[in-house]
């Protein structure tokens, strides 16, 4: 079963002294030649990009950049680990031994070797990472997510941004939201201070059950049709005399869900899209059997159907070391070698392939990436620990040139060397992607004008 859910803090974001010298720079006839400086830097004067959506492939817990994009040979074996190196179709980049089919992938894929977000904390470093604002403070584990730290995600900026139709909405979250332990929700995962209606769809399921069909989308067999209409009736009469006596903004909200709700029911669209049973079996275990890889199924096929952002989260997988996560705090080696390793491989070469072969790869842009790094060092359990210094991402499709590697660590891939990256350019250069310069307006719910990325784009991956 489907539970949609879309609710979350509306309040309003502080500006800072930056973007009021921003908005205040607007004047006596135009921008300054700094100012257009400044906008050709950041990437105001690119052509716009052409891709249509977003798959955001979430390795949340932190994917060591050693063992994956960017492995250290020659380094001494209490950094480099006990995985060796695998040529790949660039000449002259190599990747973990752990990612084969990858490897065989990288003429369409780029690489960041110097992501940093100077926190070592899940869900600020997540929070960075998912809208591209430092938390205030860095470091701070189990953060609510509320002002000052409720920038919008990219899915609520762009459910702002465009415009939705057919039942579907832009921007959707499988198959669950980011949390501690404690069931304790990452801030950063919602539309922040753009208010909730503009909430990414999040949509608990399990793609991998026999359980999971379209049913779930279908009315309860003891509700018809006429029934159903006539309690949309009603809610619209209710709706009404709300409006009349000035509601609030939460039966507002309540209203544009529910509406939401209705369009996805009656969605033929949206019930294709959810269908799962309608693929090959050859499709369905090239992805893999995990409620992730079917995730990525199910994203490649939202995608099809208009979407225009699906993030997909890695879940925690039960009797698993460090509970089947990324988070690999002991049992670092046996977890990458034995599970984390071959179902991130599968799944991530899985969709790069089958978007390609349906003709949808140029029009759909996949972020590989998680909230940071491990640490260059073991710990006493055999575990790396948490790394915001220094680490790697990768994004493929979309108008991103393969076959680049940007940016360059140290020799233990502790600290950038070159090409640093911040989230935020990351997530000006996926908007540019999608066809968005960073100096694009948005507004707070206090109707103030604020640029939708601080970040520059990056010229090298395009």
């Amino acid at each position: 079963m489907y539970r949609i859910f879309d609710d979350g803090a509306s309040s309003p974001t502080a500006m800072n002294r930056r973007v009021w010298l921003g908005v205040g720079g607007i004047g006596l006839g135009g921008l300054s030649l700094a100012g257009l400086l400044a906008n050709k830097a950041r990437g105001t004067t690119l052509p716009k990009g052409k891709a249509k959506s977003v798959i955001l492939f979430g390795l949340l817990g932190g994917p060591p950049q050693h063992d994956t994009w960017d492995p250290k040979a020659n380094a001494p074996s209490e950094i480099r680990g006990p995985f060796g190196t695998l040529a790949t179709r660039t000449p002259g980049f190599r990747v973990g031994e752990l990612m084969p089919r990858t490897a065989q992938l990288t003429d369409k894929v780029a690489v960041l070797r110097a992501v940093v977000t100077n926190d070592n904390a899940h869900s600020s470093s997540g929070y960075q990472m998912l809208t591209g604002i430092p938390h205030a403070p860095l470091n701070q584990e189990g953060s609510p997510p509320k002002a000052p730290n409720n920038w919008p995600s990219m899915g609520g900026l762009l459910r702002k941004l465009r415009p939705e139709g057919n039942g579907i909405p832009s921007a959707i979250t499988l198959p669950e939201h980011l949390w501690n332990d404690g069931n304790f929700p990452w801030p950063g995962q919602d539309a922040g201070f753009l208010g909730a209606r503009y909430n990414p769809w999040l949509i608990h399921c399990d793609p991998s059950d026999q359980a999971f069909q379209v049913p779930a989308l279908r009315l309860p067999g003891e509700v018809p049709s006429l029934r159903f209409n006539e309690r949309r009736s009603l809610l619209e009469q209710i709706n009404q005399s709300f409006d009349n006596r000035n509601r609030a903004g939460g039966a507002d909200a309540f209203s544009q869900h529910a509406q939401k709700a209705t369009e996805l029911l009656h969605s033929a669209q949206a019930r294709r899209a959810f269908d799962l049973g309608s693929e090959s079996i050859t499709i369905r275990e090239r992805y893999g059997k995990s409620r992730f890889a079917q995730s990525c199924l199910l994203a490649r096929r939202l995608v099809e159907a208009g979407v225009g952002l699906v993030q997909v989260n890695w879940t925690r997988i039960k009797d698993q070391p460090n509970q089947g996560g990324w988070d690999t705090h002991s049992k670092h080696n046996e977890s990458l070698r034995s599970l984390l390793m071959p179902m991130m491989d599968q799944a991530f070469s899985a969709l790069i392939e089958d978007l390609e072969v349906r003709g949808l790869l140029e029009e759909t842009l996949v972020v590989w990436f998680g909230e940071f790094g491990r640490t260059p060092k073991f710990n006493a359990d055999g575990g790396r620990d948490h790394w915001g210094s220094c680490f790697s991402l990768a994004l493929a499709g979309g108008g991103i040139q393969g076959g680049v590697v940007h940016g360059a660590s140290d020799k233990h891939a502790a600290y950038p060397m070159e090409g640093k990256v911040e989230p935020a350019d990351l997530i000006a250069t996926i908007f540019h992607c999608l066809g968005y310069v960073p100096d694009t307006e948005i507004r707070d719910a206090l109707d103030r004008p604020i640029p939708l990325s601080r970040g520059r784009v990056i010229h090298a991956l395009l």
